[in-house]
Order: structure tokens, then C-alpha cells, then sequence
């Protein structure tokens, strides 16, 4: 779920042409979508509150982002039966989620956009390009009037209404919100096989040495007691993992890591953390677990069947990620305490801020009726909307057991037909693959988050994380210094991760060290912490 890549498309004269003239006439669509002297005669289609939402049935054309090409939205049991409660009909115009970009930027570009977009991912650079073109409805009256699950949700959590505001204040799309009470789905460490710390005597490390020496004596001390040095002390694809969850012990990302390469510093202004010297000594400490086997000799070449089928055979000790036991079938695995690092720090700042991507709902200018659209999308962060979207129809799809909880019919969880729970789910509903707005609840979400090891792990940690208060969303920029900043970070953004893995593995080693610093200051590096700054700036300023 948490995951997010973006590409470029290039385009024929005649699409760059109808760009320009989108762009020069703020949107080729229904004006009347945005002139509040029609609201009145809109209303009177609708109820403001309660179902069904329109008064007579409302044809409304939409697209969307679907992870199945196969699935048929306009026959799927999810929009059939919301059709019935709504009075709202969607004609969706759908495409797989690997040809979204491609789909939504020509729509985009020819003007041939429709009334809506769901679960789209529209981006924050088109939320604010789009948006400031009038091209997408500007929803802050409309969230206000009409969204009241909604609202409900920004005034309890601030870090929501901060986060999907764009720097002048306005609203062009609903997000994907994780539930901050769904704490499992926020907090948790890597876990680590119990049954070889028993079988060694060791207990689960606390503080760096500690660690080191866990790790060591998984290598050489046969902790599976086969005879054989077989086993790989940690199992990862790559070594972000490892290093978001040791950040805090070197006293990196205070504030979570929505913004991983930049830190307040004493003075309140944005430090740069990759060229920092905490993070110096974060790699070095990797590096040196790496150097001593540590970690899969293939990490840095590691594919997901690789991992998958590596993780399935139990030769790892800990392992990244949920719990083993839900995707790799290897129980016995418990979360790692917090670790103390070098310099007295120990808090766990691998969390970002509760919302996912801003832009999975979009009206646009061509919208008849944008207050009906608003409360239909509304209902998807209710409880009863939450309900239906991810746990579909009592009978049909889910029932409620012995102690009230929601738990999914056998012909979902162990399908007749061989299909996996996303397979089956898709039949009926249309969450899998994590493109859509709403909110994640545990209550009504069944992934592995939600396991009762995963609530021990959160339950276990929560109080090393950075608090609530304290942490950031992903900051938002204007137009000009988001075109500006995207200059400048690719290059940085690249340099940095490149150079991560080689000081790691040893290919670069740390006599580069002022060097790589160098080469970054002269990739302007101090532009790109000026606009950040900006950017906190307001963020901070902001009610």
C-alpha cells in the first residue's frame, strides 16, 4: 500500500496543441460547474443529506485505474448495488493500473477528460497545474457543505487538511487515508526468528552492538541446528529498509520521513540529511554488517521471487516488512525492540504522515453536478462506506462471527477456483491493488497488518515512534517551485540513492566521503533546501 513512480509522456503536435489551448482557456468544460449562480438549481436535484443522493438517477461519465484488465466496472456487484443507494450512475471508462499514466495524461492533453476521476493518482504537480487552469473544481466549499465524513476526518487529524492543501490553501482532490487508530498499519519494526534467539540464548538486541552480535551469531553459530552454516542473518531487497528503521538511532528524520532528505535543524532551518555526518556513521554501520555477511550476499541484486522464494525456505533470521508468517508462511517471528544508537538516541522515525496519494478523486470543470459527486465520494469515508468498499455485501462477500468482528466468506479466503484473496475479492469489489480514495480502518481491512502478531509489534514500538504531533506530511510546493525543485532533485535524488548503495557495499569506499558532499553542493543542493524551506515555512505557518 505504500507504496509510487512516475513517467513522462511525450506528445504529437495536435495533443501539445489542445494542451495549449486547455491551458490558455482554463479547461474546454461546463462552466456552470464552478458558477455558484447554479448551485441553487443543482441542489434541487439532490438531498443534502442521507441516501439516496440524487433525487431522480444521475448519469455521470468517469475513469479509473483498476489492477485487473479484465474487470468490467460497469457489471461489478460494488457500483451496481452503490448505484441503488446513490441514484447516481457511473458510465466508467477503465484502465490497468500499468497503463494509467499513459491513459490519463492523453486524456488530459486532448481535452476528451471526463466529469471525474477515481482512483487515478493524479499527482500534486497535476492537482496544482490543473487545478490553477480550472480544469479540476476547486473542493474546499464543496468539502465544506457536503462532505461532512470527510471534514469530520481533517478537523480530527490536522495533519490531513495541512496535508492535501496546496500552498494557497486549495483543495483539488480526495486521498488515500490510512487510519492513524490503525496503529498496526503505521507502526512495527522488523522481525526476527524467536526460535533462534532460544535456541543461542540470546534475547532480542536493544542497542547497536547488541544487534551486531545477534546478527554475527545467527552467521556462525548454527542457530537452526542443522550442522550447516546455512542460514543468512538478514533478508532484505536492498538495504532501504534497514536504514529507515536505524535512522532514528543516529538521530536522522525527526520528523518522519514524508520528507526522508531533509531534518530541522537547532537553528530551524532544513539541514540536507544525506550528506550529514549522523548518516555518514549510519552507512558506515551498515556497511560494516554488510562486509562481515550480514546481510543476502544478492541484496542489491535481489528480485521479489528471489526474496520470496529465499524467505519461504526459513534461511533468514529477520526479514523486513509484515509479518513472515502472512506472505512467506514462516511463523515464529517477533517484531525487534527499538535500537540504541551511537549517541544516546533511540526513537523510530520510519513513518510518515497518514495520507496516501492526494489526488485518487478529482472533479473537473466538465462536473453538472459537483455537490451530488461530493457527497457520493463522501460516503467512502464512513464507516458504512468504509464497510462496503473493502468488505463488499453481508452474504455475498463477508459475514459478521461470534464476537461481532467482519471476516471474509471461504469462497474469498479459500476459493473453489484457485483464486488468491485479491483474485477473489475482484469479483466483487475493487481495493486490490491500492488505488482509491477512502480511509483504511482495521476494522474493515483484513490484510496483514491487521494480524494480532502485527498489533503486538505496533503495540510494542508505538511508543519509540515519533509522535503524532510532531511529524510532517509530504510538504507541497507552488507551481514555480515545484517546476524548479523537480530540476534540480532528479539529478540529487539519483546521486544519492546510487551512492547509498555503494558506500554500503563497499564499491565507493568512505575516503569519497567529502567528495560525494562536494558533488552534491555543486548539484545546487542549496536551492533545493531554500525551496524546502519555503515550503516548511508555510507548513509551520499554517492553522
Amino acid at each position: 500500500m505504500r507504496s509510487k513512480k512516475w513517467f513522462t509522456l511525450t506528445l504529437s503536435v495536435v495533443l501539445s496543441f489542445s494542451l495549449l489551448v486547455t491551458a490558455c482557456g482554463g479547461g474546454s468544460g461546463n462552466n456552470d460547474a464552478q458558477d455558484p449562480a447554479k448551485a441553487e438549481e443543482r441542489l434541487q436535484k439532490i438531498n443534502t443529506e442521507g441516501m439516496p443522493v440524487a433525487k431522480e438517477t444521475m448519469n455521470v461519465k468517469a475513469f479509473a485505474a483498476k489492477l485487473y484488465a479484465s474487470q468490467d466496472w460497469n457489471n461489478l456487484m460494488l457500483w451496481k448495488e452503490y448505484e441503488k443507494m446513490t441514484n447516481i450512475h457511473i458510465e466508467w471508462d477503465t484502465v490497468a493500473t500499468d497503463g494509467l499514466k499513459e491513459k490519463r495524461n492523453i486524456l488530459m492533453a486532448g481535452g476528451d477528460y471526463p466529469e471525474m476521476f477515481f482512483a487515478s493518482a493524479f499527482s500534486k504537480t497535476d492537482l496544482i497545474k490543473y487545478g490553477s487552469q480550472g480544469t479540476f473544481l476547486k473542493l474546499n466549499d464543496l468539502i465544506d457543505k457536503y462532505a461532512p465524513n470527510f471534514k469530520k476526518i481533517m478537523e480530527e487529524y490536522p495533519i490531513v487538511k495541512k496535508g492535501i492543501a496546496m500552498p494557497d490553501g486549495s483543495i483539488y482532490g480526495f486521498p488515500t487515508i490510512y487510519d492513524p487508530a490503525f496503529k498496526s498499519l503505521h507502526y512495527g519494526t522488523p522481525w526476527i526468528k524467536q526460535e533462534w534467539l532460544d535456541n543461542l540464548g540470546l534475547k532480542p538486541p536493544t542497542n547497536l552492538d547488541e544487534l551486531y552480535n545477534v546478527l554475527k551469531a545467527f552467521k556462525v553459530n548454527d542457530p537452526n541446528k542443522n550442522g550447516k552454516q546455512d542460514e543468512i542473518p538478514w533478508g532484505s531487497k536492498g538495504v532501504t529498509a534497514i536504514l529507515s528503521f536505524l535512522k532514528g538511532s543516529f538521530g536522522l528524520n525527526k520528523h518522519g520521513n514524508a520528507n526522508p532528505n531533509v531534518d530541522l535543524g537547532d537553528d530551524g532551518k532544513l539541514t540536507f540529511v544525506p550528506t550529514s555526518d549522523r548518516y555518514k556513521e549510519l552507512l558506515q554501520y551498515v556497511n560494516k554488517l554488510y562486509k562481515e555477511g550480514m546481510f543476502d550476499k544478492e541484496t542489491f541484486t535481489m528480485k521479489d521471487t528471489d526474496i520470496t522464494s529465499k524467505a519461504s525456505a526459513g534461511i533468514y533470521g529477520v526479514l523486513d516488512g509484515v509479518d513472515p508468517a502472512a506472505i512467506y508462511n514462516q511463523d515464529g517471528y517477533v517484531g525487534i525492540p527499538a535500537i540504541e544508537g551511537p549517541h544516546g538516541d533511540r526513537f523510530l522515525s520510519n513513518i510518515g504522515s497518514p495520507l496516501g496519494n492526494l489526488g485518487m478523486f478529482v472533479l473537473t470543470d466538465k462536473a453538472e453536478n459537483p455537490e451530488a459527486l461530493i457527497r457520493w465520494v463522501d460516503h467512502l469515508y464512513s464507516d458504512e462506506g468504509v464497510k462496503m468498499f473493502f468488505m463488499g455485501f453481508e452474504g455475498v462477500t463477508y459475514k459478521v462471527n461470534d464476537k461481532g468482528e467482519y471476516e471474509y466468506l471461504e469462497e474469498i479466503t479459500n476459493n473453489p477456483n484457485g483464486l488468491n484473496l485479491d483474485q477473489a475479492v475482484s469479483q466483487y469489489l475493487t481495493w486490490p491493488g491500492g488505488y482509491y480514495p477512502g480511509i483504511v480502518k482495521q476494522k474493515f481491512f483484513k490484510g496483514a497488518e491487521g494480524l494480532p502478531s502485527s498489533v503486538k509489534n505496533a503495540e510494542d514500538s508505538e511508543s519509540f515512534y515519533v509522535k503524532e504531533e510532531d511529524r510532517w506530511p509530504a510538504f507541497n510546493f507552488t507551481p514555480e517551485e515545484q517546476d524548479e525543485l523537480t530540476t534540480i532533485q532528479t539529478d540529487i535524488h539519483t546521486f544519492v540513492d546510487e551512492m547509498r548503495d555503494k558506500f554500503v557495499s563497499g564499491e565507493a569506499g568512505f575516503d569519497q566521503w567529502d567528495n560525494y558532499v562536494k558533488q552534491i553542493e555543486s548539484m545546487n543542493v542549496k536551492r533545493y533546501l531554500e525551496i524546502y524551506q519555503q515550503a516548511y515555512e508555510r507548513y509551520s505557518s499554517e492553522k
